[in-house]
């Protein structure tokens, strides 16, 4: 996972986020209120402004356009960009609204009260007019485009109308984090990310339940024309629904919140990063997952840096069901083993049919495993299986194989090939070791070649005597016992 040279548009409402830290020790004798000792004032990017700064924290790079003040917190706001690697502003200076400043004061970690600075004035003819310029300036480099809608007046109908037909004319997507409740405004959008509530408002329908939010969010998708609904769905992880009708939900891991400011910023950064780096929709929503997931348990409107989206990604697959192993992507996997390998990590591939699992199988499969820090297992379909073992095999589908595979302390990564063999995957994941029985000879192996001159080895297995998936069927056939 590498998002370096991958250029983000973010356009929207820029802010200012300012935190007040302090203790509550006393209730004012002026009036019922609590009285806060300040010791500590931070502060960040806020609303557009936290989404290119999550950007540019993973390795991306973000152009940032949006309206800013003449005024004080313009001109922090200015210096906190350009402490910034990676954040190329593309400020329009206002002369009527002032910078959007929201001040949070905090106590043991708590939020107390939030105080929001900023104007309802419309954006202005010519304050439009520049920001139009400033994204027709950008997009041209741009690899995606982020719409992070706050409802503060900068997303009007002619600058969401050129953000959209400029990326849609270049082929690169568009990445909403909608406020309106009219997702028509965002028509031609490639992904909307709504929360439940903005899904429920949008839809005019319940989301209470998984079926009622996929239906919600094929409501909303017909409205927009876009190629998918994120619905974010807080402690209980997200749903990802696609124009193709298929749907992903991924949940979310167990920890302590300590605060959820701008985790919607983080989202959509990580979804726009990884998409516009070559990754799925699908797969894309599961890193963003796992961003968020670091996100809220910081302190503030925070960002997420490589290495802890990488450990968190590491401990979610420790900590989840076998059966989530199971991946039929070949791209998904290449992603995996790709991961692995940034981390220093070792990653053997083994292949075979393994249709009634024996001993055989678990002992090679643990000797591959100890030649290798992660495991990628592939598996004939049914359709090679009975072109290699007869129209009568095999005996336990695909789905029945893969679910016996994935409880397998062994195996890390499970992947699906209808080949005769896996000569294409392995040119593909290009493992460091390839791991066969010792039944073949080393110029037998398919594709050892192919690992060999990456700089990779063959380890041929010693087999267990006697052990064979054909010899099982017979014996069951003639109804022979176990001596």
């Amino acid at each position: 996972m590498n998002f370096a040279g991958v250029r983000i548009l973010c356009v929207g409402d820029v802010m200012l986020d300012r935190f007040i830290y302090g203790d509550v020790e006393r209730i004012s004798p002026e009036a019922p209120v609590p009285v806060l000792r300040i010791r500590d004032v931070r502060t960040m990017l806020g609303g557009v402004g936290n989404v290119a700064h999550n950007i540019a924290s993973l390795g991306g790079e973000a152009m940032l356009v949006g309206l800013v003040g003449i005024d004080d917190a313009g001109a922090t706001l200015r210096r906190q960009v350009a402490n910034i690697p990676g954040i190329t502003p593309g400020f329009v200076e206002s002369r009527l609204r002032p910078t959007i400043c929201k001040t949070r004061f905090l106590a043991s970690q708590q939020q107390v009260v939030r105080t929001d600075e900023e104007s309802r004035l419309p954006m202005q003819e010519p304050e439009a007019e520049a920001l139009l310029l400033e994204i027709e300036r950008a997009i041209g480099m741009a690899d995606a485009v982020i719409l992070s809608d706050y409802g503060k007046g900068v997303l009007g109908e002619a600058v969401i109308a050129q953000a959209v037909a400029g990326a849609r004319g270049r082929g690169i997507p568009v990445f909403v984090d909608p406020k309106s409740s009219d997702f028509s405004r965002y028509r031609g959008a490639t992904c909307i990310t709504p929360n439940l509530k903005e899904l429920a408002a949008a839809a005019h329908l319940p989301v209470g339940t998984e079926e009622e939010i996929v239906a919600a969010c094929r409501r909303v998708m017909a409205q927009a024309e876009s190629a998918a609904i994120l619905a974010t769905r807080s402690e209980k992880g997200m749903t990802l629904v696609e124009a193709n009708g298929e749907v992903h939900s991924v949940p979310a891991r167990a920890r302590e919140v300590f605060d959820v400011s701008g985790a919607g910023d983080t989202v959509i950064a990580t979804m726009a990063l990884a998409h516009a780096s070559g990754l799925s929709l699908p797969q894309s929503m599961r890193i963003s997952n796992a961003a968020a997931g670091v996100v809220v348990s910081k302190i503030g409107t925070a960002t997420v840096e490589p290495a802890e989206l990488l450990h968190e990604l590491d401990d979610y697959q420790d900590s989840t069901p076998r059966d989530r192993l199971v991946i039929r992507s070949p791209a998904e996997a290449s992603a995996l083993v790709e991961r692995w390998k940034q981390q220093g990590l070792t990653v053997g591939f083994t292949n075979g049919c393994f249709d009634i699992l024996h001993a055989g199988h678990i002992a090679l499969l643990a000797a591959a495993r100890g030649t290798c820090d992660r495991l990628v297992v592939a598996l004939n379909t049914d359709a090679s299986v009975a072109r290699l073992k007869g129209p009568s095999r095999p005996i336990n589908s695909l789905e029945q194989r893969c679910v016996v595979m994935a409880a397998i302390k062994y195996v890390d990564c499970i992947v699906t090939f209808d080949e005769e063999t896996p000569l294409a995957l392995i040119r593909r994941l290009l493992p460091d070791v390839l791991v066969k029985g010792a039944d073949y000879r080393l110029e037998e192996v398919v594709g050892g070649d192919v690992v060999q001159q990456a700089g990779g080895r063959v380890f041929l297995c010693e087999l267990v005597a006697g052990q064979s998936t054909t010899r099982i069927v017979e014996r069951i056939k003639i109804g022979e016992t176990v001596p």
